[in-house]
C-alpha cells in the first residue's frame, strides 16, 4: 500500500479515499471532463470508472482544504512491469483550478514512487484532450507512444525521477 499523505502546501491535507468521498470525487470528475464527451463522442473513462471498486483496488486519494472539502483526486498504481507508479487519473475540482492543486497531487505521485522504489510516473489521455497535450510535457513528462485501447485514442507518457528524488 502506497501512503504519501503529506501535502506540500499549508493549508491542504492528502488523506486515502474511502467511499464517503466517492461522490465527491465522481462529481469533480463529472465536471473537469464533460466538457471532453463532444470532442471524443463518448465519456471519457474516468466518467465511467467506479470509484467504490478503485477504493478497493488501486491508491486513491483526495486532496482537501483548509475547510476539509474535496479539491482533488489521484489515482496511483505500482507497474513494476514499467518501475513505475501510474497515475490512472488525476483530477482537481474546476471551481479549485489554478492553484497549484494538481502540483501537490503530482508531488503526492512522485512520493508514491520513492516509497515503492519506482524510478518514474507514468499516464496517459486521450489524445482529443489536447489541452493535456502541452501541459503533461511542461510537467516533466515525455510522450512514449499512442495507441487505441478501450475504444479511446490514448497518448502515453513517462517521467523519470532522476536518483536525488528517489
Amino acid at each position: 500500500m502506497i501512503d504519501p499523505t503529506q501535502a506540500s502546501r499549508p493549508g491542504l491535507t492528502i488523506v486515502r479515499a474511502s467511499s464517503e468521498h466517492v461522490p465527491a470525487i465522481k462529481a469533480m470528475v463529472d465536471a473537469s471532463y464533460s466538457k471532453y464527451i463532444e470532442r471524443i463522442g463518448k465519456p471519457p473513462a474516468p466518467m465511467t470508472a467506479d470509484y467504490e471498486t478503485m477504493i478497493q483496488t488501486h491508491d486513491v486519494f483526495v486532496l482537501q482544504n483548509e475547510m476539509k472539502e474535496t479539491v482533488g483526486s489521484i489515482v496511483l498504481g505500482v507497474n513494476r512491469t514499467t518501475d513505475s507508479i501510474e497515475i490512472d487519473n488525476i483530477v482537481v475540482d474546476p471551481t479549485s483550478q489554478g492553484r497549484g492543486y494538481g502540483r501537490v497531487l503530482l508531488d503526492c505521485a512522485e512520493e508514491a514512487a520513492r516509497c515503492q522504489g519506482c524510478t518514474a510516473l507514468t499516464l496517459y489521455t486521450n489524445v482529443k484532450m489536447y489541452e493535456n497535450l502541452t501541459m503533461y510535457p511542461k510537467m516533466g513528462f515525455l510522450e512514449t507512444g499512442r495507441r487505441t485501447e478501450d475504444g479511446f485514442e490514448r497518448v502515453y507518457f513517462r517521467k523519470f525521477l532522476t536518483s536525488s528524488e528517489l
